[in-house]
């Protein structure tokens, strides 16, 4: 077969993908970065390219889509693990490939998890930002042990799975739920797989590791936390439409929850990996969980470790390469 450069077009261009994307695509691939995001509008910008490379936030619905297959797009490449963001069934009808990224190292979202847990818990930011105040009162700052309480995890894949291990490293009880249990795996590990209800009503502590699907979103809502034990702390580093924002409001303002940790927000798009530091925040329901003193938010940064990007770099050449040679991608496609 002939050896001649792939053209791709890269969106939603984060400077991380200038350093690692280019290292891992070799010479044949010809990465075209675009700073703005991929969507029915903008796909007109994929013109010349074999394939595109999109993020968690880039819109491609059924029009973008046949956008695409008309300009002779073939390949969709994810450089994340979700594609809630894809119309699988509109690449499916129109022939095209999707793919994405497996699994990139568990260890960073999984350690971000606890991160945010113990931020949170012990208030380090909220003390951080008194100190540079030169305000060194220890007023509000009184946080509770780990060691005893119970950790709930709701998904035990990968993340899921290295959370548990930490928090057991903690002395935490652990319980966990996933529709597909590995007896085994807890066993060994010293967790308990119990229903949905007894872990929201024995937790003190529930981190969310589940894909967003039909299913799943808003599985934290106004009547699963009415389950929830008064005081709990609730963490999610997946998907934003995990949680009903406005539901999660009203729990946080009538105390019911303890705290809240998100890296995710199901509105994030347009906001987060954004600078808006000199604008008016439009989103009312964000602006009102900023307001809360127990209400931690990080932007989307879970997976930002070196080997983290490294691997998503490694996987999206790997597949843009595949394309090109006609050779099986990483991970299958997503239609098959």
């Amino acid at each position: 077969m002939q050896k001649t450069q792939c053209s791709v077009a890269v969106y939603d261009t984060k400077p991380y993908d200038l350093l690692h994307l280019p290292a891992a695509a070799g010479s044949d691939l010809d990465l075209r970065f675009l700073n703005f995001r991929l969507s029915v509008d903008t796909a007109a910008t994929a013109d010349g390219a074999r394939a595109v490379c999109v993020f968690v936030n880039d819109v491609i619905d059924k029009g973008c889509l046949e956008s695409l297959a008309s300009q002779g797009v073939e390949l969709v490449a994810l450089r994340c693990t979700g594609c809630n963001n894809v119309d699988i069934e509109a690449a499916r009808d129109l022939g095209m490939a999707v793919t994405r990224v497996p699994i990139y190292s568990p260890n960073a979202v999984a350690e971000h998890a606890v991160a945010l847990l113990l931020t949170l818990n012990r208030h380090v930011h909220r003390s951080f930002n008194r100190v540079r105040e030169l305000n060194f009162s220890l007023q509000g700052l009184v946080g509770f042990d780990l060691n005893g309480k119970t950790a709930g995890i709701v998904g035990t894949g990968k993340i899921g799975r290295i959370v548990a291990r930490i928090l057991r490293g903690f002395g935490m009880v652990v319980v966990a739920y996933d529709p597909y249990p590995d007896a085994a795996w807890a066993i060994r590990e010293g967790i308990t797989y119990v229903d949905p209800i007894t872990l929201s009503s024995l937790s003190d502590v529930i981190s969310l590791h589940v894909p967003l699907m039909p299913e799943t979103h808003h599985i934290i809502r106004r009547e699963t936390i009415d389950c929830m034990k008064p005081g709990v702390i609730l963490v999610n580093v997946s998907r934003g439409g995990l949680i009903d924002t406005v539901a999660l409001i009203e729990a946080l303002k009538s105390g019911r929850l303890g705290g809240v940790a998100l890296d995710v927000y199901e509105e994030e798009e347009g906001v987060f990996f954004e600078d808006l530091s000199g604008e008016v925040l439009q989103d009312d329901l964000l602006a009102r969980m900023l307001t809360f003193p127990n209400v931690l938010i990080t932007a989307h940064q879970a997976f930002l470790t070196h080997e983290a990007l490294n691997d998503i770099a490694r996987v999206t050449a790997a597949n843009l390469h595949a394309l090109m040679q006609g050779t099986p991608f990483v991970g299958g496609s997503l239609l098959t």
